[in-house]
């Protein structure tokens, strides 16, 4: 299963400038998920962060893995009616690790792995790469809740 910018908005609430995820590339129900986003200069974030020195920001990448952790949570559901009356709630980030800085023009690649799945709660690891690298990585505990 491959999902466009246009499918990933009508799983995830986010919309610009805070959705980060481009595209999916690869989906497994109730194990993992792969997607991506394209970094580039033209994002704000570049404004403050830093001038003349390009980063985008770990949060911003523990972020994007959340969102793809999202999608995968979401899209695992068996009932994919009952989309439009949940939303997912980070509940924990631990042992996250940045381990290469991500800079304009690198494509920014999401694998989530699911770890644990009790009812509502979510257990993953999320892990981010360019270009083969690991760039960071972290374990994320997610809820589905009603809105």
């Amino acid at each position: 299963i491959m999902l466009n910018v246009e499918e990933i908005q009508s799983i995830l609430p986010h919309r610009y400038p805070f959705l980060l995820i481009d595209r999916v590339l690869e989906f497994k129900k109730g194990e993992s998920i792969i997607a991506y986003k394209n970094v580039t200069f033209n994002e704000e974030i570049f404004q403050g962060h830093f001038p003349g020195h390009p980063i985008y920001p770990g949060v911003m990448i523990i972020e994007g893995m959340a969102q793809a952790g999202g999608v995968l949570a979401f899209k695992s559901l068996d009932n994919q009616e009952e989309l439009k009356n949940k939303v997912v709630y980070f509940m924990s980030i631990d042992k996250a690790k940045f381990r290469s800085p991500v800079k304009p023009g690198d494509r920014l690649e999401y694998r989530i792995s699911v770890l644990k799945n009790r009812g509502k709660i979510w257990s993953l690891e999320a892990k981010s790469f360019v270009d083969e690298k690991l760039v960071s990585e972290a374990l994320l505990q997610a809820m589905i809740m009603d809105k």
